[in-house]
């Protein structure tokens, strides 16, 4: 990834369209955040961004298909998080979420995990097709 981060703990795994396989991936993290001495409310929005981007790749991008995965990235250092999620669905377009905060788009279930993970982030970047997220959290001061 070109980062010079001296990584305490990564884990780079496919795991199938399985939410339970994400959850289990995400206690990890817990964990190793933890592990990290990560301060509570970064661990905390961490937590919230990974499970969200796992989630939703597992059920919006491979639509819970049995026979596809997702590409799992995670790696934890003392000042930095990266979290590196890639689906095998049709990707969707970041800028076409409706913003959820909007009064019109209250009652809409879906574009809150997209802010949500903006919101708790540092960095948040989509490739062009739309089925891959690159998270990063740098910790706080």
């Amino acid at each position: 990834m070109g980062d010079d981060n001296n990584w305490l703990w990564s884990a780079k795994e496919t795991i199938p369209s399985d939410t339970a396989e994400g959850q289990r991936l995400i206690k990890e993290l817990l964990t190793q955040l933890e592990r990290a001495e990560w301060a509570s409310h970064d661990s905390f929005g961490i937590h919230l961004a990974a499970e969200e981007a796992i989630v939703n790749a597992i059920k919006h991008g491979n639509k819970q298909d049995p026979n596809k995965s997702v590409e799992v990235d995670i790696r934890v250092g003392k000042e930095r998080v990266l979290i590196h999620i890639t689906d095998e669905g049709p990707g969707f377009k970041p800028d076409d979420v409706p913003d959820p905060t909007l009064d019109e788009n209250l009652d809409v279930p879906s574009g809150r995990g997209v802010m949500l993970i903006k919101a708790y982030m540092s960095e948040v970047s989509y490739n062009d097709k739309g089925n891959s997220v690159r998270m990063v959290k740098d910790r706080s001061q």
